[in-house]
């Protein structure tokens, strides 16, 4: 028997030598993201892998057993949970800011649910994941052997995408950690762009700078950051800080509005959530602390969450004050979370902790790298393409002779040998003009050789040029980045609040338009729309707005229909996508929207008047506190008890305005709005305002200032327009049958609008058939009351102006 062979060694050195290599093996082999791609291992090798097999956006899902099988047995020798988990959180939409794989099936869900066991789900590699993958076979990174050294795998990938800032990453190595937030696709590429500008000057780009671009971490599930909080005893830009130094906070807290219910009782309403917070647990816990009684006032919880998005709804008991129940729900639950910043990645294989700019310069670096492989692969295919056109080129010359050699020729070798020595071709352009099929002959062929021929020189030039001038390699990385903006970006769904943490805000600040058009209702932020118009006639119907209103996202918004029916929604209520106000109102037949305000705060309730008029000439004026309307559901507010009669017009004053009525007939008065008394009943009626002769009604009304500011503009069912001061039009009292304020004949026909213009203001008319004039008011004649005005409102013999309103 042999001696054993025996080997003395320090068990501290060794247990340190062995600690680390583990260390490693954790920090860089599965935990860290690259900063070059923003993939993990195991992510990087589940997307080659989907690009190997061919599982592109276009093609069809394949089972995720396979896929996961594919990984195992190729790239990544761990269990198989870890590679279906990782692939499961790449498709959920409300865990990736941009979901890298298209899951079928059920992949999990907000409420912490389990995806589904991989053989009932199938998927596919997402649209914007193929730009991870762009360019990889024109030798754009360096491969590697995999884990047995039968296969290639990709170090890193091309990334055309700025990942690691747009998916965000976290995990937990050995000794440290990385919690990296996503970002907003279009916010990204802007500051990259504007990093590419300065790249010979980036030394003095500041944080402040790229944070023009950048506002701030945007979640997948949206939700509120706070930009400043408390540090040290002072405020802090929180935001600033992470992005300057790689490591920060940040407070998240859930989107949040309060719904008037009955009977004077509110409910708080959640539509989203602080990032990474499990719905169900969440509701779980609510409940825990009204139990414990730490949270008081709350009646119901549920969770009304289905395919139009997340709500949780709160409802509170009567006379509980939302903001202190809200200000309660942050302190104690997850409503309101912190995520903390550490932006670790790999840098050239070891861990650093990276600041906004160095990641964005990191990645310009890497495309630098990239581009520069990608045209020098490309140039070396284009110059081997062209010296096999020149061989071509000269075959095709030299026809004849060529076609001799060849017949003369025994064998192919011989005969490209022969062409070689004869006509001192390389190997490469005799091999290709051997295999040149009789077509090649043809005329148009042979000119189809010249022009690739000239192609590809053109190609050579243009790619010589690129690698030869640094500044033209970096104008393709801010193209490329163009692109991605322009077919992937999209807006932010994390809003910012300048204020500090630990305020209250239920309803964001931001500023909503509500537009009411011809025949839909819609709602969304100020930068959405334009109405700005040219004056003229339309050619072609189209469906205008009557109205819009700049209003907060918790205000009140009135809806007023012919019947005497109001609606009343808060501003956010309101659909966002434009929908049929018919539908949404739930509208009888013949019944039309007349008029759209914005009521007033509750404090400024009891000194506002909501004025109404009829098209029999009444008038009602009801102090909008006395109004008593449940949200959503049509309430009555003027009764119209003679027949035909209809409300035609519904405004809010403070209580000294003057009102203007104008007839179909030609007449208009005009008195103080203090000579109508405030009514209760919402059938009440009103009083007289206008006495009206046979077949006579109201077709225009108006509230002025008591100065009488502006001027009265009228339209007649032919077209007529004129203006008129509204000082010719002396103050009455009431129930008059006012003066004549229109010369009508059989040409004119009837007035069918009038509405009070000022200057800089646009008089917007509909037709019959839904077409539409706009008129400055510097466009309209400035005529005395007794006049017919003048036609430039002419829509044609089958047609005819049907209503005015001002924009």
């Amino acid at each position: 028997m042999s001696a054993a062979i025996t080997h003395t060694v320090n068990i501290q050195e060794e247990m340190e030598r062995a600690y680390m290599d583990y260390a490693m093996s954790v920090i860089v082999a599965r935990a860290l993201p690259d900063v070059r791609d923003g993939l993990k291992p195991v992510h990087r090798r589940i997307l080659y892998a989907l690009h190997e097999m061919g599982l592109f956006p276009e093609r069809q899902h394949r089972k995720s057993a396979r896929i996961v099988g594919e990984v195992l047995g190729k790239y990544h020798p761990h269990g198989e949970a870890a590679v279906y988990d990782a692939m499961a959180r790449m498709t959920q939409e409300f865990s990736m800011r941009y979901p890298l794989v298209d899951g079928q099936g059920n992949f999990g869900s907000l409420d912490g649910d389990r995806p589904a066991a991989m053989r009932y789900t199938e998927a596919r590699m997402s649209p914007i994941a193929q730009e991870l993958l762009a360019d990889i076979g024109k030798d754009t990174v360096d491969f590697v052997d995999n884990f047995d050294g039968t296969l290639q795998e990709p170090s890193k990938l091309p990334a055309r995408l700025p990942n690691l800032l747009l998916t965000g990453a976290s995990g937990i190595a050995v000794g440290m950690s990385t919690n990296i937030p996503p970002h907003n696709l279009t916010e990204i590429c802007d500051a990259l762009c504007y990093l590419i500008d300065h790249y010979d000057n980036g030394d003095d780009v500041s944080v402040e700078e790229l944070m023009r671009f950048v506002q701030g971490p945007d979640f997948p599930t949206g939700g509120l950051i706070y930009r400043h909080g408390q540090q040290d005893g002072r405020q802090v830009d929180m935001i600033r800080r992470a992005y300057a130094t790689g490591r920060g906070r940040i407070i998240m807290q859930a989107r949040t509005h309060v719904e008037e219910m009955s009977r004077g009782r509110s409910r708080i309403v959640v539509t989203e959530l602080p990032y990474q917070v499990n719905k169900s647990r969440l509701i779980e816990r609510i409940a825990q602390m009204v139990r414990q009684e730490r949270i008081r006032g709350i009646s119901d919880l549920r969770d009304e969450s289905g395919r139009q998005g997340l709500r949780v709804v709160i409802e509170l008991s009567r006379g509980t004050d939302p903001r202190g129940v809200l200000k309660d729900l942050f302190r104690h639950t997850q409503m309101r979370e912190t995520f903390g910043v550490i932006m670790l990645a790999l840098m050239d294989g070891e861990p650093r902790l990276l600041s906004l700019k160095r990641c964005l310069l990191e990645y310009i670096t890497h495309r630098q790298e990239v581009i520069t492989r990608r045209s020098q692969y490309e140039l070396k295919q284009a110059r081997h393409r062209a010296h096999i056109l020149e061989g071509l080129r000269m075959a095709l010359d030299h026809l004849d002779a060529v076609i001799d050699t060849i017949r003369r020729s025994r064998e192919a070798r011989t005969a490209r040998s022969k062409l070689r020595r004869r006509f001192k071709l390389s190997e490469t352009q005799a091999e290709a003009i051997l295999a040149m099929p009789l077509r090649r002959l043809v005329g148009t062929e042979r000119s189809a050789v010249e022009e690739e021929y000239k192609e590809v020189t053109t190609r050579i030039s243009w790619l010589e040029d690129l690698l030869a001038s640094p500044h033209k390699l970096m104008a393709v990385i801010k193209r490329e980045l163009q692109e991605l903006k322009a077919k992937y970006g999209d807006a932010r769904r994390t809003q910012i609040i300048e204020g500090q943490e630990g305020e209250v805000d239920s309803v964001p600040g931001e500023r909503q338009v509500v537009v009411w058009t011809v025949s839909a209702v819609q709602r969304g932020p100020a930068q959405h729309f334009s109405f700005q118009r040219s004056t003229g006639i339309t050619t072609r119907a189209v469906d205008g707005h009557l109205a819009h209103l700049k209003v907060e996202a918790s205000d009140r918004v009135l809806f007023l229909t012919n019947r005497g029916r109001a609606f009343k929604w808060r501003a956010f209520q309101l659909p966002e996508k434009e929908r049929p106000i018919s539908r949404f109102l739930r509208l009888g037949q013949r019944e039309d929207v007349v008029a759209l305000l914005a009521l007033p705060s509750q404090e400024e309730a009891e000194r506002s008047f909501l004025v109404l008029v009829t098209t029999g000439g009444r008038v009602k004026r009801t102090r909008v506190a006395d109004l008593i309307l449940v949200e959503q559901n049509p309430g009555q507010v003027v009764g119209l008890h003679e027949e035909g009669d209809e409300l035609c017009f519904g405004g809010l004053s403070d209580g000294t305005q003057e009102v203007v009525l104008v007839s179909s007939q030609g007449q208009a008065i005009r008195f103080a709005e203090e000579g109508v008394r405030p009514q209760m009943s919402p059938t009440a009626r009103g009083v007289i305002g206008i006495r009206l002769g046979k077949k006579d009604a109201v077709v225009g009304a108006a509230l002025v200032d008591p100065q009488g500011q502006g001027e009265l503009a009228t339209v007649s069912a032919t077209g007529y327009l004129k203006r008129t001061p509204l000082q010719d039009y002396a103050l009455q009292r009431r129930s008059g049958k006012g003066v004549r304020t229109a010369s009508l004949s059989k040409r004119t026909g009837n007035l069918v609008a009038a509405v009070v213009l000022r200057p800089g203001q646009k008089l917007s008319i509909l037709s019959q058939r839904s077409r539409r004039a706009y008129f400055r008011f510097e466009d309209l004649p400035h005529m005395a009351r007794s006049t017919q005005g003048r036609r430039l409102a002419n829509f044609g013999r089958q047609d005819a102006p049907a209503r005015a309103v001002v924009l």
